[in-house]
Parts: structure tokens; C-alpha cells; sequence
């Protein structure tokens, strides 16, 4: 059977075999310029980092990979998965995506975080009517939701009807 990997001398000239990789990546998901730039240089370690840079960005240039697309899917995917704003922004900023797409796409002020909150509450919650403020159960949601990104307002908020007077 004949190798199909090409091999490390074909990879530093060959770009479409880059543009194949990436396409590959791209076509499961979004990903940000960043993740991209990542895994093909982990995926052939030996090729010159110039020569994959080239290959994104012309992929970028035809709007195959955009960041900002990735910033929207990302936000909406883990809105739906009940993360928090400050969890998501740390994400995005490890995954590259700059500032000014953060600014754009993350508010604070966004509805949908109280929504997400209470919507955990009530999950991690379940049939338990009042909850002792400062219980060991409460002091383990309150860490939960924190460790989601929620922000100790929103936790009030969203405890203050499940809290005994």
C-alpha cells in the first residue's frame, strides 16, 4: 500500500495541502484564526509557519474562516450550554478572538444572562422550595454559578426567591 501522507518536503511547498487541513477543521466547525493557526502547526510540525499563515489568511480572505462568525456561533453555543459572560469571555479570549469582537458580541447588560441563571437554578435545584442562606448547599450553587461566569449580582438575583427570610 503506498503512503498517502505527503511527505515533509512536499508539505513546506505544497499549500493546498494546508487549505485541505484547514477545510477539514473548518467543515466540523467554526474556528477562530487563532485555533486554526494551532492545529495545522500541530498537525505538520515541520512546515514553515509563514507558508500556513499565508494559507489562512487567503482562506479568510474568501470568507471561509472569519472570526467574527466564529465569535457569534461560539456565544450563542455556550449561552445555550449555561455559561455565563465572564466564563465566555475568557474563552474566546484564549481562542484569540480580539477585543473589539468581544465588545461586539458581549454585553453586559444582555437579557439572556439572567434567563441562563435562573434557568441553572431551577435545574440545580430541582423540588427544593427555600434554601438557608450560607448552608452548605447554598454556598455550593453560589460556586457553581460563579465558576460559570455569572456575576454575584445575578446569583442574588436569581437565589433571592429561594432564599428563607
Amino acid at each position: 500500500i503506498a503512503n498517502i501522507e505527503p511527505t515533509v518536503s512536499s508539505i513546506e511547498t505544497d499549500v493546498p495541502v494546508f487549505r485541505r487541513a484547514a477545510m477539514d477543521f473548518l467543515a466540523r466547525r467554526e474556528h477562530s484564526h487563532y485555533e486554526l493557526q494551532q492545529k495545522l502547526a500541530a498537525k505538520f510540525p515541520d512546515a514553515d509557519h509563514s507558508v500556513l499563515l499565508s494559507a489562512i489568511e487567503r482562506l479568510r480572505q474568501e470568507n471561509l474562516q472569519s472570526d467574527e462568525r466564529f465569535t457569534e456561533a461560539f456565544i450563542r453555543y455556550r449561552k445555550s450550554r449555561g455559561f455565563g459572560m465572564r466564563h465566555i469571555q475568557q474563552d474566546l479570549k484564549l481562542r484569540g478572538v480580539d477585543d473589539r469582537l468581544l465588545e461586539k458580541y458581549l454585553f453586559e447588560d444582555d437579557e439572556d444572562w439572567m434567563k441562563i441563571v435562573q434557568g441553572l437554578v431551577v435545574k440545580k435545584l430541582g423540588n427544593v422550595q427555600k434554601l438557608e442562606f450560607g448552608d452548605s448547599a447554598h454556598r455550593r450553587l453560589v460556586r457553581f454559578l460563579e465558576s460559570r461566569g455569572f456575576q454575584s449580582t445575578q446569583i442574588q438575583y436569581a437565589l433571592s426567591a429561594r432564599l428563607k427570610c
